[in-house]
């Protein structure tokens, strides 16, 4: 089974599971050990950190260094680790254009033993104009600890008054 497929596998298994837990009425954060939860926020808060510093391959650390890690935007798919970090370098060139990043409301789900599900909303505070939006996360648990694998984030278009 080549890793692709392993991936695909895994999260397909973890989807069907999600679901099921969700058909059953039983929390889907049940049974995810507080030690897990714990590793899991602090993978973003290690993110959250590294970004406001401006080190955005600081950041990456919380990604799966793998060509089969992949990123969901409005201008859809980015694969692999190298293509993620450039799309981050180019679309945040500067400290200026990174600004001060807080994620919120985080929400974390089991999907398996080695996998979780993170929803939450990330907001960026910045001189040429704050951004957001929201962000659906899919975690793996590796010998090195817990890596994002999959992750959709979506901006929220700007207000209007």
């Amino acid at each position: 089974m080549t890793t692709k497929s392993a991936v695909f596998g895994l999260v397909s298994a973890t989807l069907v599971g999600a679901l099921i837990l969700a058909a059953s009425g039983r929390p889907a954060a049940e049974g995810l050990k507080e030690a897990d939860r714990a590793a899991i926020v602090a993978v973003l808060t290690s993110q959250q950190n590294d970004w406001n510093k401006g080190n955005i391959r600081g950041f990456m650390a919380g990604y799966w260094n793998s060509s089969e890690l992949t990123f969901a935007g409005t201008r859809g798919f980015t694969r692999g680790w190298e293509p993620v970090l450039a799309r981050y370098e180019k679309n945040y060139a500067d400290k200026a254009a990174m600004g001060t990043l807080d994620f919120s409301e985080l929400e974390v789900r089991q999907l398996g033993p080695d996998a979780a599900l993170v929803l939450g909303k990330w907001h960026l505070q910045r001189q040429i104009g704050d951004i957001g939006g929201i962000f659906t996360l899919v975690l793996q648990r590796f010998p090195e600890g817990w890596r994002i694998v999959h992750d959709h984030t979506t901006q929220s278009p700007p207000e209007t008054k």
